[in-house]
């Protein structure tokens, strides 16, 4: 009876470790992106309001989210506006219950939490920047699923321009054409290639600035009578974009050519996936 009580107890507070078991629901096939690498990452279950929300592949050397994978829910694309900014106490100990928590409003931010992530204070000089969410609350439905997405463990920094005239507006765009042709579940996976570019607050690297911001759905029940021009569109698509101030288009690509541009930009095994069997219908 010993071993038992004891595996019980590790079970309910690990949820960010070495696998994303406890939220692998949120994978094409339970199977999240595979070959990326990196020094300090650990996989998040991001809980809220006692439920798992989405799971977050986070470099926490580097403040950044690497990727979030998400369950896209139909929706009408409003913005939740009330929630306050999270951040993620699992990073800071092991003894929480893995709830996302308001982030303190006090003057400093704990020693602990910012060590272990990107804090509000952060963004405060960062003049030419806004908090872009990889799992974006305008790809969920329910008002809990929509707060869960404003922790900054989900957040990277986006320059203004590329996040209102070009990134959001792509977001809507997949928003509007899975609502209207993806008729099961559609598995988002959204990430970050890393530039050299940091942010600073007091002399000190706190942000890592995203070089491009990427995109992939797989949706493998479709409609199949959908117009020819969203067709080759599923069950599987992707796009990516450049952070920057201008040049900021979105491309929207293939899986595979998607798949071999990250290869070039981070760093990966050559045979990096982000959907198992590059979502192929044929084993879901």
């Amino acid at each position: 009876g010993y071993v038992k009580i004891l595996i019980l107890v590790f079970h309910c507070i690990a949820s960010v470790s070495n696998s994303f078991k406890d939220c692998s629901h949120f994978f094409y096939m339970q199977t999240p992106p595979a070959g990326i690498r990196g020094a300090s990452l650990k996989r998040i279950c991001q809980k809220y309001a006692d439920k798992l929300r989405y799971a977050t592949f986070y470099d926490s050397s580097r403040h950044l989210p690497l990727y979030s994978a998400y369950v896209f829910k139909k929706s009408d694309g409003k913005r939740r506006m009330d929630t306050p900014w999270m951040y993620e106490p699992q990073l800071v100990s092991d003894d929480e219950n893995g709830n996302m928590k308001a982030l303190p409003l006090t003057e400093v931010t704990p020693p602990l939490i910012e060590d272990s992530q990107a804090v509000l204070e952060d963004y405060t000089d960062a003049v030419e920047y806004k908090r872009g969410s990889l799992n974006p609350d305008l790809h969920q439905a329910e008002p809990d699923d929509k707060s869960s997405t404003y922790t900054l463990t989900n957040v990277v920094p986006l320059i203004t321009e590329f996040l209102d005239t070009s990134w959001n507006p792509y977001l809507d765009m997949i928003r509007r054409r899975l609502n209207n042709f993806c008729h099961g579940k559609s598995f988002m996976v959204t990430g970050v290639t890393v530039s050299a570019g940091t942010i600073q607050r007091d002399n000190r690297d706190r942000l890592v600035i995203p070089k491009h911001l990427w995109l992939a759905y797989c949706c493998p029940r479709f409609d199949h009578n959908s117009p020819y021009e969203v067709r080759f569109m599923f069950p599987s698509y992707g796009g990516y974009a450049l952070n920057e101030r201008t040049g900021h288009s979105v491309v929207e690509v293939p899986l595979k050519t998607l798949e071999s541009f990250l290869k070039s930009q981070i760093n990966a095994d050559s045979d990096m996936t982000i959907f198992y069997k590059g979502c192929d219908p044929q084993y879901s």
